[in-house]
């Protein structure tokens, strides 16, 4: 492991030149882009490749680990053939992967499994066994997660249990991150970031976490080196060096988590800046003095960097459940009926939907939960269908919403909340929905990449081209201003999703 060196005091005047190369790992694309030293896109900079999830009847949600190495490399070569000749001003790459994710690899460093994402549900089993042997409130203040099908624990117990041979087999357990790197660099550093979205890591000791380790029977050699964002590596595996002669020399910064890249891309890297996300998934989340925060049992805490925690809540669904709804049941596509749902009166469907295509993480944690839609007859169109799921997911976001108010003990007119995320810019019901149902006002992002955003600014902090993260402007929208009314309509629909609920699930 190497620490980069940091060009101490040179102003950003001496730097413009320079600029960073982000690679976003989402679970539906991969993204290769150049910023420019002041966090500005270079446009047409950039290459993407889509790729589709293995997934399964019985919850699975993997990816093959070395086919999405080579989607990385393939999205990384687009880049620097659109760069050109400002390839050669690359000063670092920074990385941003989704969180939660899972490879078991055997002593060659190569995998075992097939990347497991954090809509894997497989473990659900595990989950209820963990849950019957350790003492799960505990486990949530030292990790800042839950027992869930999201998280290592459940992962590693399900392992052992349904794939002994590879469980013994396996030299180290990794995320997608540090197997990236292993392939590119021939080494890795788990950042604290990834770490802190495993349910592994003790916070606040900022190590993995010994009493898990034994319960669950694996050795503490089998995790990754811990390290910060400023513990960067350089020098490509020969394949690499020969295939990317321009970043050869160029330092690599530890993956950092997608949820924590897309605050800081946002603009949300201060304490009354709240970030909400509905990309593939959903989630809101503000920035904490990790040391000082216990989660409620609805939310959880992961880490930024060693100095910034982030508290916050996280659906499986969100921009996933319209596109399910039209694989599943034919229905139209969002964007194919926006003016038709954006029509309709709030809440006038008749129906009550609980989202949970993929199980429930944030606020009951519900492995098991699936999707439920009550109140259809023989008037239901699909486009009823299509606003119900809008008003469900916000809903469920104003659960997570009120219970990070009461944590963070802040008042919502003193915060600035700030939306970012494809399925939630690309839709403007579901930005006026959101506004209405949390009665506050939404300020959607103009950075439209914002965890590929967030892991440049935060790689330009450490380069000390920029002063801090927390200080760069962001390009906002006009806020979308909630709509008195349609608020008091959407808060006795959510008091009947949560009677549903309850009747379902239980008590969250």
């Amino acid at each position: 492991m190497s620490q980069t060196d940091a060009p101490g005091a040179a102003s950003y005047s001496e730097h413009k030149s320079s600029c960073i190369l982000a690679l976003d790992i989402g679970t539906s694309s991969v993204r290769a882009m150049l910023f420019d030293a002041a966090g500005n896109t270079q446009p047409h900079m950039q290459g993407q490749i889509p790729y589709k999830l293995t997934t399964s009847g019985e919850g699975e949600s993997s990816v093959d680990a070395d086919m999405l190495v080579e989607l990385a490399a393939r999205a990384i070569d687009q880049a620097l053939a659109a760069a050109g000749p400002l390839a050669a001003h690359i000063a670092a790459v920074a990385t941003s992967t989704f969180w939660h994710s899972l490879v078991a690899v055997d002593a060659d460093g190569k995998a075992l499994t097939p990347v497991l994402t954090w809509e894997d549900t497989r473990a659900r089993q595990a989950v209820a066994d963990l849950s019957q042997e350790l003492d799960q409130q505990a486990i949530h203040e030292r990790t800042g997660a839950r027992l869930h099908t999201s998280y290592w624990p459940a992962r590693l117990r399900w392992l052992a249990t349904t794939q002994p041979d590879i469980f013994k087999r396996a030299s180290q357990w990794l995320s997608f991150g540090e197997y990236l790197h292993r392939r590119v660099l021939g080494k890795s550093v788990c950042s604290l970031s990834v770490a802190s979205g495993t349910g592994m890591l003790a916070t606040r000791a900022r190590a993995w976490d010994s009493d898990l380790q034994r319960v669950l029977d694996v050795r503490p050699q089998q995790f990754p080196p811990l390290g910060d964002l400023r513990d960067s590596l350089q020098g490509l595996t020969p394949p690499y060096a020969t295939r990317w002669p321009a970043l050869r020399e160029v330092p690599w910064f530890p993956s950092v988590g997608d949820g924590a890249a897309a605050n800081v891309g946002s603009g949300c890297a201060t304490e009354n800046h709240w970030a909400v996300t509905i990309g593939t998934s959903s989630a809101m989340r503000l920035v904490v003095s990790p040391n000082n925060v216990v989660p409620a049992g609805g939310l959880w805490l992961y880490l930024i960097d060693g100095r910034r925690g982030l508290l916050g809540g996280a659906l499986s669904e969100g921009g996933n459940l319209p596109a399910w709804l039209e694989a599943t049941l034919k229905l139209p596509t969002l964007a194919e009926v926006e003016p038709l749902v954006a029509a309709l009166p709030p809440d006038a469907h008749g129906l009550t939907m609980l989202p949970f295509i993929s199980g429930e993480r944030s606020p009951g944690w519900h492995s098991e939960a699936t999707l439920d839609i009550l109140g259809m007859n023989s008037h239901t169109t699909p486009v009823d269908i299509v606003r119900a799921s809008l008003e469900a997911l916000a809903y469920q976001l104003g659960i997570v919403f009120h219970e990070l108010l009461k944590a963070s003990g802040k008042d919502a007119s003193a915060l600035t909340l700030i939306g970012s995320g494809g399925a939630l810019l690309g839709s403007p019901t579901m930005q006026a929905i959101l506004a209405s149902t949390l009665n506050t006002p939404l300020h959607p992002s103009l950075e439209l990449e914002a965890s590929a955003r967030g892991v440049a600014l935060l790689a330009l902090d450490v380069l000390n081209i920029i002063p801090d993260v927390a200080g760069v402007e962001t390009r906002l929208a006009s806020p979308v201003l909630p709509d008195a009314a349609q608020h008091a309509v959407y808060a006795r629909g959510m008091e009947r999703q949560k009677r549903v609920y309850e009747l379902l699930l239980g008590q969250e």
